[in-house]
């Protein structure tokens, strides 16, 4: 890929004729860092189960084990304490067959709903739960007076908690209507078989609140920790993001006072001289100080720009400069560099910009780069200007960037190198 910026527009405000250029010093460029995107905390949405983010992963994660124990409540009830009493009271029952089918279609409902509840899918809530309510009244009336309120008539004990299983996730309230369905039921089944006395009415009142008390607070506890769990998640990835937004800006304000202090310096000195009148603007080494103030402001303004390539970029913005003061340049660019920090760029960009404030007649500005290596070349012609002497090299205990610098009395060849370390 080559360059050509000998066709770029001449026109810039010029300090005399030094060639110290303005242009670019707006107060947007001087100070202005790459913003920093921070993200924010996602809202929580209507159904948790389906949301994204920390927040309602922290509520799944509770969810999901407050459903693993109503699930192993349910089965193993049904299992240990339902079936041993069924098949030790069954020649006691009035229709024992009816019994032991509810029992098996109240299982074959439970297994279904634990099967989905615990892949995270909701089961049928309605579907599921009128059938435990057919269930129900086909076990109080098969269950006969006399088993009325033994374990043998295991819907008393067993039926809350796989309503439990089958409403997860819902509200509340349906768990509140389908326990007093489940009590209307019973009350039916005490009138139908005559147990209608006081002593039985007390009865069944306690069995209604026992048996139905704590199904209600292990499903209104789950909810609620799950809940709870996923508001403090969310408070602390909210904490987090505002935290990590007060480190961006603190470090975007930092790094603006540095490229202040490093703009004000490459020009403060030169345009102070020339105001006091203890510089000369027609003495070409004053000329030369200028340009190189004005190459090194237009280079760390680049910085500043949020570019795919930032080092070509910086590398475009003095060879703009140079050509904008008349100097024909080419610049020829070989592969993608990877991503460098400032630091990096910076020393591979200045020497090359330095030499550019001496060239005269042409420059050829080259750049090689690999995922490993990048190379910068700067050819002029070898000149005996103000700055012809060799610019100071890179101390050898530098293991990152290289700079070296020839002439032979016709060229002069300059070239910095970074290798990944």
């Amino acid at each position: 890929m080559s360059t050509d910026f000998s066709t770029t527009g001449r026109s810039a405000n010029r300090l005399g004729a030094n060639g110290l250029d303005t242009t670019g010093l707006g107060a947007a460029g001087l100070g202005a860092t790459a913003p920093v995107r921070v993200p924010r905390p996602v809202p929580g949405t209507a159904d948790p189960a389906t949301a994204d983010g920390p927040a309602a992963d922290v509520g799944r994660a509770s969810d999901r084990g407050a459903r693993i124990a109503a699930v192993a409540i349910a089965l193993v009830w049904h299992l240990a304490i339902g079936l041993p009493a069924v098949l030790g009271a069954w020649s006691t029952l009035a229709a024992p067959t009816v019994v032991a089918a509810g029992w098996l279609a109240a299982c074959a409902i439970g297994g279904y709903a634990a099967h989905r509840l615990l892949h995270g899918l909701p089961p049928p809530a309605l579907p599921l739960a009128a059938a435990l309510l057919a269930v129900d009244a086909a076990v109080f009336a098969a269950a006969g007076r006399e088993q009325l309120f033994a374990a043998a008539n295991w819907a008393w004990t067993g039926l809350a908690w796989f309503l439990v299983v089958v409403l997860w996730g819902r509200p509340i309230r349906w768990m509140i209507v389908l326990l007093a369905g489940h009590a209307a039921i019973a009350l039916a089944a005490l009138v139908g078989d005559g147990a209608t006395a006081p002593a039985d009415l007390t009865r069944y009142a306690m069995y209604v609140y026992g048996t139905s008390s704590l199904p209600v607070a292990v499903f209104t506890g789950a909810a609620v920790i799950a809940t709870l769990a996923r508001e403090r998640a969310a408070t602390a990835t909210a904490t987090l993001a505002v935290r990590a937004e007060r480190d961006a800006a603190e470090r975007a304000w930092a790094d603006r006072r540095a490229r202040l202090a490093l703009v004000g310096g490459a020009a403060e000195q030169v345009l102070a001289e020339l105001a006091d009148g203890r510089a000369d603007p027609g003495d070409p080494f004053v000329q030369r100080r200028c340009v190189l103030a004005a190459t090194r402001l237009r280079r760390l303004i680049a910085e500043s720009d949020d570019v795919p390539d930032p080092l070509l970029h910086e590398l475009r913005a003095a060879a703009d400069l140079a050509e904008r003061n008349g100097l024909p340049i080419e610049l020829i660019a070989i592969g993608t560099p990877p991503p460098l920090p400032v630091e990096v760029r910076r020393r591979l960009a200045d020497p090359l910009a330095a030499a550019l404030a001496d060239a005269t007649g042409w420059a050829r500005l080259t750049v090689v780069a690999g995922p490993d290596e990048v190379a910068v070349s700067l050819v002029t012609p070898d000149g005996q200007g103000p700055g012809a002497a060799d610019p100071p090299t890179t101390p050898a205990d530098d293991d990152q960037v290289e700079h070296v610098h020839e002439r032979d009395g016709e060229i002069r060849w300059t070239q910095t190198r970074w290798r990944r370390p």
